[in-house]
């Protein structure tokens, strides 16, 4: 696949500090029924089962169209699978949690019959996850960072499931109106700190929980790559880090190319993240950021080495 880089994009990241050493480093994340390993890079495959996703619309329409793309992400690397049933691309509506339910809990299912990997859930809903898990899926992805549905919570405290908590303001329908900041970074993680208190407050496990910075929500380009390039100032919180830069419209404004060309763009921003302490990669394209991470970690492992 052909790409085009830019050498704004490679100046704008270039400033993430590669010293991690002095950062929080949780080895494992826990999930209902086990937990994942967090001292290699994790890929979160992303499978979405929408008609209106920014990037993969209507590329899933069935369930054997979900299972061919899962075990391929499974073969490239990925090491979880996050399922949504509801985009959250910018001005996108909330759908039904019927709706929701009837798109992913088929796909669960089958995944979870097929693929010995942890299952996301990629939802808002306490209804939607509660019927995942059941399922079969092990971690809720809450883009609201459980501020949208009250039942959220005690649904996560009960099932123990894992918890992603990401940054973002207000809905997906109206949060590029709320990308105004007088402390970018500041104010991210002073957000998310508040999440992560909502959590621990409603009872569920510290080792639950893991931060996402929310690239591309609430937030303008040149503020998402701001947040890649300070991701750091995220360890103070003391959580699994994770990052979701896939194809997402930051990079198309520094590279110039529709969504299915922003791979390896999307893959050099995980490198960075994980340079910067971030463990678990959610991504479209597996092969391409599995790759690239394994060489950053090689070129890591191998600095870490005493000399011969």
């Amino acid at each position: 696949m052909r790409e085009a880089f830019s050498d704004s994009f490679i100046s704008a990241i270039s400033s993430i500090s590669p010293d991690i050493e002095a950062l929080p480093r949780p080895r494992a994340w826990a999930i209902a029924g086990g937990e994942i390993l967090l001292d290699r890079p994790v890929i979160m495959g992303i499978l979405n089962l929408t008609p209106d996703s920014f990037s993969d619309a209507g590329e899933l329409p069935d369930v054997g169209a979900a299972l061919e793309r899962a075990g391929r992400m499974v073969e490239e690397g990925a090491g979880l699978l996050d399922v949504g049933g509801e985009s959250t691309r910018p001005g996108a509506r909330s759908v039904p949690a019927e709706e929701e339910i009837r798109r992913v809990v088929p796909v669960v299912e089958a995944l979870r019959s097929r693929w010995p990997v942890p299952l996301s859930v990629d939802t808002r809903k306490a209804l939607v996850a509660r019927a995942a898990l059941a399922s079969g899926a092990a971690i809720v992805n809450d883009v609201s960072a459980l501020a949208f549905d009250p039942e959220m919570a005690g649904m996560v405290r009960e099932t123990g499931a894992g918890l992603v908590l990401m940054h973002m303001r207000g809905t997906p329908e109206e949060m590029v109106g709320r990308a105004r900041y007088d402390d970018l970074e500041g104010e991210v993680v002073a957000e998310l700190e508040a999440a992560v208190d909502r959590a621990l407050g409603a009872g569920i496990r510290r080792d639950a929980l893991v931060v996402d910075p929310g690239l591309g929500f609430a937030k303008t380009a040149s503020q998402s790559l701001r947040i890649l390039a300070s991701l750091d100032r995220l360890g103070a919180l003391g959580l699994p880090i994770l990052v979701g830069p896939s194809r997402k419209s930051f990079l198309g404004e520094v590279l110039g190319v529709p969504p299915s060309w922003r791979a390896v763009g999307s893959a050099v921003a995980c490198v960075m993240a994980y340079l910067a302490g971030a463990r678990i990669f959610r991504v479209h394209d597996v092969a391409v950021a599995s790759q690239a991470l394994r060489v950053a970690e090689a070129i890591r492992g191998a600095g870490d080495r005493a000399p011969e």
